[in-house]
């Protein structure tokens, strides 16, 4: 009779279909490896401040903010975005169009673009007043595990002036990522270029990353304990300054009572602190922060209202 049962004959071991391996993920923008971390520790507040925020349509929001401050004067800033239609992740939607203006004229302006399924453009322009202070242009390509992105920064022909910045990410595996920043400026009299070699290490609950060049060396290290809490602990060092800064940083999440504690520590004696509540169902979010620098024997505190 034969094998009916479609078995191994004995003697034989069946045979295993071959483990695909899962593909390894984008490592993301250069700039954003010390995000986590830098998320975790508090804004500084100072004044008092009242942001409201109106949502136009789907594609089009706008946001108004007064800032009362002792340290200057009183000022307005119209904020204004829009959004396109075509969404690749939550955090991504193109094209996008964001223009911050204050009372005195003076404008910020970004313009993202997607070229190609791949390719992403960026401008970036800042005036004070009627007179232009940056201008910036960004091309990024994303591939299945790498990102290069090149940007020209205050490009004069005439002049025979440049900033140039080039970035390179890649995933080694699904945990480790290597890459490097190659910052080149030229203006008459003056060229050089800065090297920075850069890693990062993620693991479930904590990510380190590390850049190191010759401009100096900037550690961070961030933890998820649980839902509730994270730290993050950061070092930077700057070799032409001669300035070292340790910073430690905690965060904290109470949900069922809608709050928010963010809290930093220094080297330099400086402590500081934000409490964020949201009071619903009104769309209000109130925000209290206080900053003590007891080597310069300065403090400063500041309140805002955020409505929308």
């Amino acid at each position: 009779m034969g094998n009916t049962l479609g078995l191994a004959p004995m003697g034989t071991l069946p045979r295993r279909s071959p483990r695909r391996e899962e593909p390894l993920p984008n490592p993301g923008r250069f700039d954003e490896l010390h995000r986590l971390c830098k998320d975790v520790f508090p804004a500084q507040m100072e004044g008092v401040k009242l942001v409201v925020n109106k949502v136009l349509s789907s594609h089009f929001q706008v946001a108004h903010t007064i800032h009362m401050s002792a340290l200057g004067l009183p000022g307005y800033h119209l904020h204004a975005a829009y959004a396109g239609d075509w969404q690749l992740s939550p955090t991504e939607v193109f094209p996008t169009v964001v223009g911050d203006m204050d009372s005195s004229g003076s404008l910020n302006a970004q313009v993202l673009l997607l070229l190609a399924e791949r390719l992403r453009a960026k401008a970036v322009f800042q005036t004070q007043q009627a007179k232009f202070l940056t201008w910036q242009f960004d091309g990024e390509y994303r591939g299945d595990d790498y990102t290069a992105t090149l940007t020209l920064g205050n490009p004069d022909l005439i002049g025979e002036s440049v900033i140039m910045v080039a970035h390179f990410l890649q995933s080694l595996t699904h945990r480790l990522v290597l890459g490097g920043e190659l910052v080149y400026h030229r203006r008459p009299g003056e060229e050089g270029a800065i090297l920075t070699l850069a890693g990062k290490y993620s693991a479930v609950h904590w990510v380190a990353t590390l850049n190191v060049g010759s401009g100096g060396a900037h550690a961070s290290y961030y933890h998820r304990a649980n839902e509730q809490v994270q730290v993050g602990v950061e070092f930077e060092a700057n070799t032409r300054l001669q300035d070292t800064t340790f910073s430690f940083g905690y965060h904290l999440t109470l949900p069922q009572a809608n709050m928010m504690f963010r809290g930093l520590v220094d080297s330099n004696w400086c402590v500081g602190a934000v409490l964020e509540k949201k009071m619903p169902p009104l769309p209000v979010t109130l925000a209290l922060g206080a900053f003590l620098n007891h080597w310069r024997n300065r403090f400063h505190c500041g309140f805002s209202i955020t409505v929308g």
